[in-house]
């Protein structure tokens, strides 16, 4: 193939045109494997979706290489190759999630007839370890899969020189000079800290930090209103630690708002103290390490103090972008987010250069979706495929104590798209019948779908509240991808006695008024 374009091109991206540089020929010495630092591609960032990128590459026999580099937390936490997921994200978080339910269900058994203990408690640094342990088998299992396929790995931080050349910092502190055809940037984020308040950094913690803790975390205080905030408060109330949130405005930003609400209601009729419409002012720590908190209420303006033996901070996510020197490159980022802006091919304003993941303008922050746009990309610059990533009805879920699970759009959204008139929504409340021996009151347990009035009435989005969300949700998100209608919806007959059949079953409708509690079998 020849690289070499020999005029400046204009190009049209998110509604500004820019300029496509001509590409310098970089390819002879790839071919004749005269420099051994030239490449077909480099990945810089070895979470998901760039090792996903790097070993679909691979296997059409181009010469790529990954560069990971893991910058200590404010509090000193590394980790190794695989990215937020693996080592501080959905991974940990599950396990400890699962943990917390375990928990749960030592309640539950004794209704069922079982003879168990009280006062059961859980070793915190015996979870850790245990949790550890299976993130550390995880990088290696990634290393292997780079060595297997050929992928070259470099434990070394990235930047570029010019658009087609990288300096690579090793951890020995060693430079190297990389270059190649094409690049793509999946350097993913880190959690947020509000550096305006004082103590927050020196003595905050985040969800880079509180699934590899050596010591418990006690008393705690989680700040924020994200699903990661959520999340963290869930598994430490369900772990037996006194956890309270802190929400200065609406939980789960962008998610339906009365799923979400529901979702809250839940916490904190289950053990999760909530510290509503108030934000931290500053955070002090005292002779013992004990850490004395004022914090303010948005709406009156009082002032309260309280102590907490950890707060973790858990208030969003920016991408790392700022020591990628992208302005070398030509790689325009968004002036407030400082996301790379790319176009529905995932190419930057650099045409040889690409984005994926969390770094990327408006793609939703999930580890599948990451993977998939990856993959993809690969397959279009190395195998011929034409095929781009679609961002439409991607499932997700929630693991708070009572899980979340939702595809396509919310109640709000789907009003403000096709106007309320056109909007039916069916809905049920529900009681799991494994909550029924325990006498759990779950009166949150609830569902509905939102779609359009007329016709066979599409599916626009799908809410669930209840357990095992994520595995209830997921066979629906396929229905969605192929149409799903209401009609094809209430024409299913459902599995029994399970949670998911309630989907399939419901019939009211919100305009009707009528009581949407299910009874009976």
């Amino acid at each position: 193939m020849n690289f070499i374009r020999h005029s400046v091109r204009l190009k049209r991206i998110g509604g500004h045109l820019r300029t496509r540089q001509p590409v310098k020929n970089v390819s002879r010495s790839l071919s004749n494997g005269q420099d051994s630092h030239e490449y077909d591609l480099i990945v810089i960032g070895g979470g998901s979706g760039g090792l996903a990128c790097s070993k679909e590459a691979a296997k059409y026999g181009k010469k790529v290489a990954v560069l990971d580099y893991v910058s200590p937390s404010s509090q000193g936490s590394i980790w190794g190759l695989g990215g937020t997921c693996v080592n501080v994200g959905c991974i940990p978080k599950k396990l400890m999630h699962q943990a917390a339910l375990l928990g749960e269900s030592f309640k539950d058994a004794k209704h069922f007839g079982w003879n168990v203990p009280e006062n059961i408690t859980i070793s915190w640094e015996a979870l850790v370890k245990a949790v550890q342990n299976h993130v550390k088998s995880l990088n290696w299992g990634h290393r292997v899969q780079l060595h297997d396929k050929k992928v070259e790995y470099l434990n070394a931080k990235g930047s570029f020189l010019d658009s087609h050349t990288i300096k690579a910092v090793l951890k020995n502190g060693t430079e190297k000079t990389l270059r190649a055809e094409n690049f793509v940037i999946a350097v993913g984020g880190r959690p947020r800290f509000p550096k305006e308040v004082p103590g927050a950094v020196e003595y905050g913690i985040s969800s880079d930090d509180i699934f590899s803790l050596k010591k418990s975390p006690g008393k705690t205080l989680v700040v924020g209103a994200s699903y990661v905030a959520l999340e963290c408060a869930g598994f430490l109330t369900g772990l037996g630690f006194d956890t309270s949130l802190m929400m200065r405005s609406i939980p789960l930003r962008g998610f339906d708002q009365q799923m979400a609400q529901l979702t809250t209601d839940y916490m904190e009729n289950h053990g999760t103290r909530f510290l509503k419409q108030c934000v931290p002012v500053r955070i002090d720590k005292a002779d013992n390490g004990l850490l004395h908190v004022t914090w303010k209420e948005s709406v009156t303006g009082e002032s309260h103090q309280e102590t907490f033996e950890t707060v973790l901070f858990a208030i969003g996510r920016d991408p790392e972008t700022s020591q990628l020197n992208l302005e070398s490159a030509g790689v325009q980022v968004h002036p407030q987010t400082k996301k790379i802006l790319g176009n529905n091919n995932e190419q930057t304003t650099a045409s040889h250069i690409y984005a994926i993941g969390d770094v990327l303008e408006h793609r939703p922050e999930l580890t599948p979706v990451a993977i998939r746009a990856g993959k993809l990309l690969a397959d279009r610059l190395f195998g011929g495929s034409d095929v781009t990533m679609d961002y439409s009805k991607v499932a997700t879920t929630v693991f708070t104590p009572l899980e979340f699970g939702t595809v396509g759009l919310s109640e709000e959204k789907a009003i403000e798209s096709y106007g309320e008139d056109n909007i039916e929504v069916y809905h049920a409340f529900y009681k799991p019948l494994e909550f029924t021996v325990p006498e759990r009151h779950v009166e949150q347990c609830y569902m509905k779908a939102v779609c359009l009035r007329e016709g066979e009435q599409e599916v626009l989005g799908l809410h669930f509240l209840g357990p095992n969300a994520g595995e209830v949700i997921q066979g629906f998100a396929a229905a969605m991808r192929c149409g799903l209608t209401y009609t094809n919806l209430s024409s299913t007959v459902g599995i029994h006695p399970t949670c998911a059949e309630e989907v399939v079953k419901m019939h009211i409708t919100k305009r009707s008024g009528d009581d949407p509690t299910v009874t009976g079998c």
